[in-house]
Formats: structure tokens, sequence, C-alpha cells
């Protein structure tokens, strides 16, 4: 097969040889093909035919008015969120390399009829090295107990490199929400803890302008506890919020029997989230990950719940004094 390349170093040879079939000889086709080639002007790529057939069925023919309809109501919603759905609805019809598909299908319709694409930069993570804490305010999904709104918050945590997630319901921004999601996340969730500790600017972790000191002393504490690094995120960046679970803007009932059922609905879409990180969650959890859980931390934090859950009532109490737990 005649390349590009080919013809391109033709068109240049026969500028300088005496014949065409010493030019086409040098660029390594035959004669017949050269004229062809210097007669039409166009190069071999330009003249494939467009293929606008299928080589193979469409699996998600049938359900992607469907899919389109969720798209239309909630166009941020994940191509993965909707193949786990898909898969629990139609059962044993789908097998993981269908999502590549289901994925190129979604991206032609956004370009199509999605809202406008906003620029991101992605960001380069190693294992064991970072995780973020965040609050998502959940009213707007419109959850209910019994018929009533249930407005609350959702602690959120994630790893960064690996993405295994975890979090608690809470009702306020608070040190108090802070410190029970990170210490259910990484005490009773992970059995451990990153390098690093992220958040967003939360006036639970970060002194207003009037303060010198960066850091809350009660958030140093609980940093220092954990042996924890603190960073935040700069205020008005766009994309720094955990996300909210996805899944929840597809269960057709969003009305729940009391706050316990609610929870379950939480934590069963967390795990089976998590189900498909597990390798990489190992590689954070691998003693040899780059400053990752050094020391031995995990072995320590959940012995260490206790001894902190005592302190922390002496965090919360007042201004603290120290910034260790001895």
């Amino acid at each position: 097969m005649v390349t590009d390349r080919q013809v391109r170093r033709l068109m240049k040879l026969r500028q300088t040889e005496k014949t065409l079939a010493i030019a086409a000889s040098k660029a390594g086709m035959d004669e017949r093909t050269a004229r062809k080639y210097l007669q039409s002007g166009t190069l071999p790529s330009q003249c494939r035919p467009v293929r606008t057939w299928r080589t193979r069925p469409d699996v998600f023919e049938e359900v992607w008015p469907e899919v389109e309809a969720i798209l239309q109501r909630e166009p941020t919603v994940e191509a993965v969120t909707l193949f786990d759905y898909l898969c629990q609805k139609y059962e044993g019809r789908y097998q993981e390399g269908h999502l590549r598909t289901l994925q190129r299908h979604i991206k032609v319709w956004r370009a199509r009829a999605g809202p406008p694409k906003e620029v991101m930069f992605p960001q380069q993570h190693s294992p064991g090295e970072q995780g973020q804490s965040d609050f998502t305010h959940m009213g707007p999904l419109g959850i209910t107990i019994q018929g009533q709104p249930f407005d609350h918050l959702f602690y959120h945590f994630t790893l960064s490199y690996s993405n295994w997630e975890t979090g608690t319901v809470c009702f306020s921004e608070s040190f108090e929400s802070l410190s029970q999601g990170l210490s259910r996340s990484a005490g009773w969730g992970l059995g451990a803890v990153p390098r690093e500790h992220r958040t967003d600017s939360l006036s639970a972790a970060i002194n207003n302008l009037s303060s010198t000191e960066e850091w809350t002393d009660r958030y140093k504490g609980l940093m220092s506890h954990y042996g924890l690094r603190a960073s935040h995120n700069h205020p008005g960046r766009a994309h720094e919020n955990g996300d909210v679970d996805q899944e929840l803007l597809l269960r057709g009932s969003r009305d729940f029997s009391d706050r316990a059922e609610y929870e379950r609905f939480l934590r069963r879409l967390l795990d089976r989230r998590n189900g498909l990180r597990q390798d990489k969650l190992r590689e954070e959890l691998a003693p040899t990950s780059r400053g990752a859980y050094q020391s031995g931390a995990w072995k320590t934090t959940r012995a260490n719940w206790s001894r902190y859950r005592a302190t922390a009532r002496y965090w919360c109490g007042g201004t603290c004094t120290r910034s260790t737990v001895s």
C-alpha cells in the first residue's frame, strides 16, 4: 500500500529526475501508480472513502433512548455511572468491554447535543500521596425520609490516585463533621492514611484573614494525630469539589423509610464503585508506594481511634492548647 510519505517524496523527485520512471522507482512505487497520484494531486489518505457503516451490531441501540433521556435530564452524569445502571437493569446483557463503546456514544452525543464543554487540565497523582475531603450539599437532590425533606450534607473522602472513596452523612461543614468523617474514612473504612490531606477553603480548617496562622489549632491537632500534611485548594477555582455519587440521580424514587436505609443505600453504591478500584487501591496500600503509609501507620490507625475520640471532645470543647496527641 502506498503511503502519504511516498507520494510526497514522488512529487519532490519529479521536479529533479529526468523521467517519471526514475522518480517512481526512488519513491518505491510502480510507474502507473505514480502517474495516477500525480494526475489527481491527492494523497492516499485523501482518497479513502469515509466509512459510514458499522462493523458489528450496536449493543446499546435498544436502550439508547433511555440513556439519552437521562443525559438530557442530567448532562453531567458519567458514562461509568450509566454503564453500572444498565448492567443492573439488564443483568447479563453487557460485558466490561462494552463500557468503551458507551463512552464513545456519549462523547458523540455531548459534541452534538450536550452543553458547552469546559476546559480542564488533568492532574498526575502518585500512589498513597494524597487524600481529599469535601462536603457536598445534597439538598438539591430532593432526598426525603417518609416523604419529609431530608436536608443534609455528604462528607466525601477520596484517595486521589485510586479514586477509592467513602463518606458520611452530616449536617454542617463544621470541624466536628470533618474530624468525624476523616476518622471514620481513614480509621474504619481504610485502616490507613495517605501522606497529604487536602480540603477546599473550609472555615473548620483554615483561619480567616484576621489571623496570621493559616490553619486552626484544632485542625492542626487532627493532622498531627494522623501524621498528615495539610494542604488546601485555592478559592475560586473550578472542578475542585468532590463529586456527588451520581448514581443517586438514576434512582427512580428518592424517598427512604428512615436515615439508616438511606445510609445503607449510599454504602452499597460506594462499595460497588470501590470494587472496580481494587488494583489501584492495592498500589495505594503497598508498603513500596512512594510516600505512602510509612512507619506502619495503617496498622495502628484503628487502635488509635478510641484514644483520638476522647481527645477530640477536648478539641471540640474549646481552644486547643496542644497540636499533638500523646
